[in-house]
């Protein structure tokens, strides 16, 4: 049986979300200030950086989403 674009869906994303979350994980470990240093503007950058990936991924499907709205008076 061939798999359905949404069973493809669902795989990819939850491999891709675990993973994801992994990375996330791994970069809280770094705030260990045993093993590690960093600054203020460090974290800054990363949560910047993590916010606005989240936020292109949102305009991503919001984009797909609305394709099919057209303007009508």
């Amino acid at each position: 049986m061939e798999e359905t674009k949404r069973e493809k869906f669902v795989r990819l994303a939850e491999s891709r979300m675990n993973n994801a979350l992994k990375q996330i994980e791994l970069l809280s470990n770094l705030s260990n200030t045993r093993a590690y240093e960093y600054s203020k503007e460090d974290v800054d950058k990363i949560i910047k950086a993590l916010k606005n990936a989240v936020s292109d991924l949102e305009k991503t499907y919001a984009a797909s989403t609305n394709k099919s709205k057209k303007f009508t008076l």
